[in-house]
């Protein structure tokens, strides 16, 4: 069978733009790359210890048989959704089976017809993939700017608004202006929801993410928690009121029609959790490598290169999908496992190497791969 010309095509501009993606295998370079900010995918700990909870619960099956509202509800799910919404200090949560599930579920379902959605330009791709699924009308604002946010929440008085934003940027690593924002939502009854999956295990004392940190949970509609980061696991759960949670499960579609995580994966949840809130010491170490990075930015005056940012996410900006390719392939071939973010992920000129960095990173590891981008800029 032929495959259709027009995606051919679409493939062939990839390939020009040198912009194909591919699939990859996992190296044994030094990892500056995956979201693992705090290892925890690689405990043996949590790995022994969600195998003993469900010896001990007796959960030995391998799937959850079916969509949480028929067969698939284990009784792992409340005790897991309880602890969650209890160590982020919110009414309730509801787990979801990827954090992109969990904004197209959200998205697509609570903004109505006649509500407006307010997103910030850099949201991620699965939050825009539920906006556009949403019935309400939808603007974007400019980055990290509650002045234009404003406006255009002037412009569309009498309105339903939910303001959008993500504690953490994907691409960028910068935070927003949070306070503001909740005052901006304050003054005009809007609805903040943000998005805080590279936020978990990264701010706040026990990892409890930004909005925690500053004590502002009681003023934000709806968290989406990410655990394929952070926590080392998979899944989602968006952090709200009991109403909130009552009516995803009544309406969010990719809640509702899909099979639930297995026990084994909502134990691994539960058991990733217990351990950020008893162990501190990756937290502190992550935060000391930050801390260390941006220290050697300004050492070798690269800090104009990098986007400003205090999170686990350090983003050098290098337009060009191929010097920044080739760029990342020589740190590769140095031992480095550095990747460079090519157009169309992010805008044509804003291409980069997006440095993610961990708590098992030695800073002589750091302090040698920025010494490398030196010689090679």
């Amino acid at each position: 069978m032929t495959f259709p010309k027009n995606l051919t095509a679409k493939l062939e501009i990839r390939m020009q733009n040198n912009a194909l993606r591919k699939l990859s295998f996992r190296n044994n370079l030094i990892d500056f790359s995956s979201n693992d900010y705090l290892g925890l995918s690689q405990s043996e700990n949590i790995f022994d210890e969600t195998h003993q909870f469900i010896l001990d619960r007796n959960y030995k099956k391998n799937g959850a048989t079916g969509s949480r509202l028929l067969s698939g509800n284990h009784k792992l799910y409340q005790e897991t959704e309880d602890f969650i919404a209890k160590f982020h200090q919110s009414e309730a949560a509801l787990i979801f089976n990827s954090g992109y599930d969990a904004n197209v579920g959200f998205f697509s379902a609570v903004p109505q017809k006649g509500d407006l959605i307010l997103y910030d330009e850099l949201c991620h791709a699965s939050i825009r993939d539920g906006v556009q699924l949403s019935n309400a009308k939808a603007y974007k604002f400019n980055h990290n700017d509650p002045e234009d946010l404003e406006k255009l929440i002037l412009r569309n008085p009498n309105t339903i608004i939910y303001i959008v934003t993500e504690s953490v940027f994907s691409m960028d690593g910068d935070c927003p202006n949070l306070e503001e924002l909740v005052s901006v939502s304050s003054k005009h009854n809007c609805y903040l929801v943000v998005d805080e999956a590279h936020a978990l295990g990264v701010f706040g004392s026990s990892g409890e993410g930004f909005v925690q940190m500053l004590g502002l949970q009681d003023h934000v509609f709806a968290r989406i928690m990410t655990f394929g980061k952070g926590l080392g696991c998979h899944g989602a759960a968006i952090l709200g009121s009991v109403e909130l949670k009552d009516y995803l499960v009544n309406f969010a579609r990719s809640f509702i029609y899909t099979t639930g995580l297995s026990p084994h994966s909502v134990a691994t949840i539960l058991i990733a959790y217990q351990h950020l809130k008893k162990d501190s010491a990756s937290i502190l170490k992550l935060r000391e490598n930050i801390v260390f990075f941006n220290q050697q930015k300004n050492l070798l005056s690269l800090k104009s290169l990098f986007v400003r940012s205090k999170s686990a996410i350090q983003s050098a900006i290098i337009p060009g999908n191929e010097k920044v390719k080739s760029i990342a392939n020589q740190l590769q071939e140095k031992g480095f496992d550095v990747k460079a973010i090519l157009s169309p992920t992010v805008p044509e000129g804003q291409e980069r190497l997006r440095f993610c960095l961990h708590s098992y990173n030695s800073q002589e590891e750091i302090s040698a791969v920025m010494h490398c981008i030196y010689s090679l800029l």
